[in-house]
Order: C-alpha cells, then sequence, then structure tokens
C-alpha cells in the first residue's frame, strides 16, 4: 500500500514536471517577445536573455509603438480590422452553427456526401481558394471592400468550425428534438431553444478562433485591401520591418505586444467555454 502510494506520488512528480517544463517553453517567446519591447537593438539579438540588461531598459518603445506612423496611431489600423472581423465572426458562427445543424440532425439524400465535403475542404490549403476568390470580387467589384475578408463566410465556408459544431451536436440525446416536435416546436426553434443553449461552449470557441485567426490573418488583407486608409493591424505591423532606415526593433515588438493585449483579454474571458468546446468535440453519433 505504502509503495503504491510512493509510486503514484513519483509519477506525479514526473507528470508535472513535464508539463512545467513544456509550459515552459511555449510561453518562452512570448515572454520574450514582451522584454525585447524594453531592449535596444544590439541587446535583443545578442542574448537570449528576457529581461534588458541594468542601465540599458527602453521605456519610450510603446509610446513610439502607440502613434505608429504620422498619421495615425496604433488604434485606428486596430478600428479598421475590426471593420471586418466582427462581420466575419458573426457570419461565421451563424452559417456553420445552421449548417452543422442540418448535417448533424437531420436525415436527407446525399448527407454522406455533405459530410464528406466538409472533409475533403478541411483538408485543402486555405492558399488555394485565394486566387479564385480574388479574380470572383474583382469582376464583382468588391476588391478594396472590408466585405472581401468576410463575405464568403456568410456562405459556411469554414469548414473546420462546421466540423466541430457537427461533433458536438452529435453528443446531444436526439430525444430532445423529439420532445421539442411532440411540444410544437419548428426547426429553428429547436436550435434557438433546444440546441444552441447546450452548445454554448463551441459557439463561443468559435467566436474565439475565428477572431484570433482574423487579427492574425496578413495574406487576405494584403490581397483584397489596396488603399493606405484600409491598412489592417497585421499588415501595418509588418510594414514596419520594410522601412529603409534601421528598424527599431524594440518598437516593433512593442507594438505587436499592443496588439496582442485585446486577443489575450478575449481568450481569458471566454477561456473557460473554450476549453470546454475543444474538450467535447471528440463524440460520435
Amino acid at each position: 500500500m505504502e509503495m503504491s502510494k510512493s509510486r503514484r506520488r513519483i509519477n506525479e512528480i514526473i507528470r508535472y514536471t513535464l508539463l512545467i517544463v513544456v509550459g515552459i517553453i511555449l510561453i518562452y517567446p512570448l515572454l520574450w517577445m514582451v522584454g525585447s519591447a524594453f531592449k535596444q537593438n544590439r541587446d535583443i539579438f545578442g542574448t537570449l536573455n528576457i529581461f534588458p540588461p541594468n542601465g540599458r531598459v527602453v521605456t519610450t518603445n510603446f509610446a513610439d509603438a502607440w502613434q505608429i506612423t504620422s498619421e495615425h496611431t496604433i488604434w485606428y489600423y486596430f478600428a479598421n480590422t475590426l471593420k471586418f472581423l466582427i462581420p466575419k465572426t458573426i457570419a461565421t458562427l451563424l452559417s456553420c452553427t445552421l449548417t452543422a445543424y442540418v448535417v448533424a440532425r437531420k436525415s436527407f439524400k446525399g448527407k454522406k456526401f455533405v459530410f464528406g465535403a466538409v472533409i475533403v475542404t478541411l483538408l485543402m490549403p486555405e492558399l488555394a481558394f485565394r486566387i479564385p476568390l480574388y479574380l470572383l470580387y474583382r469582376e464583382v467589384g468588391l476588391l478594396d471592400t472590408y466585405a472581401s475578408l468576410y463575405i464568403s463566410d456568410i456562405f459556411a465556408s469554414s469548414s473546420f468550425f462546421i466540423f466541430m459544431i457537427i461533433q458536438f451536436m452529435r453528443t446531444i440525446p436526439r430525444e430532445l428534438d423529439e420532445a421539442a416536435v411532440m411540444d410544437g416546436c419548428n426547426d429553428f426553434q429547436i436550435l434557438w431553444k433546444i440546441i444552441v443553449p447546450v452548445i454554448k461552449p463551441i459557439l463561443i470557441t468559435v467566436c474565439l478562433l475565428c477572431f484570433m485567426w482574423g487579427m492574425n490573418d496578413f495574406q487576405g488583407p494584403l490581397i483584397y485591401l489596396n488603399s493606405a486608409d484600409k491598412t489592417v493591424l497585421s499588415v501595418i505591423l509588418k510594414q514596419q520591418l520594410d522601412g529603409e532606415a534601421m528598424v527599431n526593433y524594440g518598437r516593433v515588438f512593442a507594438a505587436s505586444v499592443l496588439g496582442l493585449l485585446p486577443m489575450i483579454a478575449l481568450f481569458f474571458s471566454g477561456s473557460r467555454y473554450f476549453v470546454d468546446g475543444v474538450a467535447s468535440t471528440g463524440g460520435k453519433e
């Protein structure tokens, strides 16, 4: 009995030690970026230390990063990002939820084909859709508009989110649907009053992932937006490295930290639902 307890304790020590080591490795780049925001150029790439050397702490990088260009602050470009992120997140949530509900809860001819199409598009790289979408937007006059960054999401183009919601819905007993039908509910009432309250964790997870991936999207805004006044945060951060003069990397890292703060706050505000949503998407029908 005592040997069993000691062995269990040793296993716990080993497990938590490995978790701590892996956690430190994963969080180190973020801490290094924050520390580099207070360094001079010569101190950033010359050492792996997180903290700047004594006497060489730079406190002006964040002020310079806030006024990221001579015309606008970093908030201007963050507001531009929100102009497509908010409708993109809403469109993705609504369209993917409706599509997943039909595939997961309804029986119709060709259902397996539709689900197979979702899986196939899930495996395709997003870059494969960029050129066809660019040509389509050029023909209909959507280039250089924020709508070009979210209009495809109205048609449930995010197969990954559809798959996640389908897997979550499959864990819900169908008896709930049958009971709701007996009470006189139609499909939309079943979805809104029965399904949505149960799948709230996965819906919040979809919103978080869509928002974070949209914030990190560099290629889409670079391709579809041409006007300088519509530049988004990810593009303006990259432009800080393209100047002919010497790049102030401390200022660039400070701007990156400022750009990360909204995402970090959003993640922690919904982290409980995010963990529940990801952990519950492996259910089977």
